[in-house]
């Protein structure tokens, strides 16, 4: 039985036992909630060093890195490192999206080292595999998936909302379908001038997923990629379908969530999960940022977690973090560690402003250590202890109390010597 079978008949499994006492809340809410798909633990039969967490209504707010070798650049060892990194840091969940060298290989390795749920997108492995977007086959796509979810992977993207009735949607764009997967799907159906097999053949990846219950995260194929195609009838179109499939994967008890945009002007993030939320009934909505400028080559991780934090605070679920290197290249391991940290402070942001029980402990700790000068707590405290020691140790005043910004003029020094002469 599915996670989402199990709550459905009040069967509750040691997973939902876990996650209900990480999040702080009562067992029944957190079951009901599942069963009623606004929450999803992503968590296969198969992986067995897994820490399972919860995402959707009512949880803190998850954050995904994404890893992986590209043709150009194969290392395990380095993919195994910004693993290490992404949890180290605070990373939910890893998606393992590798386009280079032994696929497999990689995929299992990554699995077998992740206490964290791991993701994938399997329609990759399956163009890279045959050589050819158009020759690719709906029984390719059918045994990528296939061999995914038996690897063990917890979740994986499916871009099934994109249909024939789409094309001449996305054509009227200025980016076009910037999701690596969409592309590949527009491409072979235009070249064969057939429907989507990822839509067209749905019954059999729900069928797949079901067997050990994986997630099925319902990929925005047609995410604008840039503020100029926000919101446009592409996506909305897909979002529409995506919602159908997502009743559809309820009913077969397969836990689904919703994939989301992409690039968002600051003034549209909060009308897009709010729609995504009615056309979808409320499934957990896992959004990529969004980015909120198109400007910042180098800097969007900050473009993204300034959306990111707006979208969590409406009502997603789940942030996909993104790296200095975007729209430039392949992530380092550094811009694996700044697109982690950069997401974990946007979801915080939310949970504080969503009032979240809890949320605001580590801040009031913080301020505590920061009122009394201490300056190893604050370290501790810190969302990247090292990068806060070394700045201390760079930046270290003759006055070990004070920092060197205000040095003998130190407020918050004053501060404290007024409070202890009371």
């Amino acid at each position: 039985m599915t996670q989402l079978e199990k709550a459905k008949f009040n069967d509750i499994s040691k997973e939902m036992q876990e996650v209900a006492k990480k999040e702080n809340i009562e067992l029944k809410q957190l079951v009901k909630k599942i069963a009623e798909g606004k929450i999803v633990i992503p968590a296969s039969t198969l992986h067995k060093n897994l820490d399972p967490i919860g995402i959707g209504e009512g949880l803190k707010i998850k954050i995904n890195a994404n890893l992986g070798s590209s043709p150009n650049k194969v290392d395990i060892n380095e993919e195994l490192e910004k693993l290490k990194i992404s949890i180290k840091y605070g990373a939910d969940t890893v998606m393992d999206l590798s386009t280079g060298g032994d696929i497999d290989k990689i995929r299992k390795i990554i699995i077998e080292n992740s206490t964290v749920p791991i993701g994938t997108v399997p329609i990759y492995q399956a163009v890279i595999e045959k050589g050819s977007i158009e020759d690719m086959t709906e029984s390719d796509l059918i045994r990528g998936i296939k061999k995914h979810i038996e690897d063990g992977v917890d979740f994986i993207t499916v871009h099934s909302g994109i249909t024939q009735d789409s094309i001449k949607l996305v054509e009227k764009r200025l980016m076009g379908a910037v999701s690596r997967g969409g592309s590949f799907l527009i491409k072979w159906m235009k070249h064969n001038n057939k429907e989507n097999p990822l839509y067209e053949s749905f019954d059999k990846i729900i069928f797949w997923a079901k067997r050990h219950d994986v997630t099925l995260s319902l990929g925005d194929g047609l995410r604008p990629g840039c503020l100029k195609d926000a919101t446009d009838k592409a996506q909305l179109h897909e979002l529409k379908i995506l919602g159908e499939l997502q009743k559809k994967s309820f009913k077969e008890n397969v836990q689904s969530m919703i994939e989301g945009p992409g690039h968002l002007p600051l003034d549209q993030i909060e009308y897009n999960i709010k729609l995504q939320k009615k056309m979808c009934s409320n499934a957990p909505f896992y959004v990529l940022g969004p980015l909120v400028t198109d400007i910042a080559p180098g800097y969007d991780h900050i473009t993204s977690a300034i959306g990111g934090t707006l979208a969590a605070f409406h009502g997603a679920n789940f942030l996909c973090y993104v790296t200095p290197s975007e729209h430039l290249g392949l992530p380092t391991i550094e811009d694996v560690k700044e697109g982690v940290i950069a997401s974990k402070i946007a979801a915080h942001a939310a949970d504080i402003a969503r009032g979240l029980k809890g949320a605001r402990d580590w801040d009031d700790k913080m301020s505590e250590a920061r009122a009394n000068l201490d300056w190893k707590k604050m370290i501790e405290l810190s969302i990247n202890p090292e990068k806060a020691k070394q700045v201390r140790e760079r930046c270290q005043p003759d006055d070990p109390l004070v920092c060197s910004m205000c040095g003998k003029f130190c407020s918050v020094k004053i501060n404290k010597e007024m409070r202890e002469k009371k």
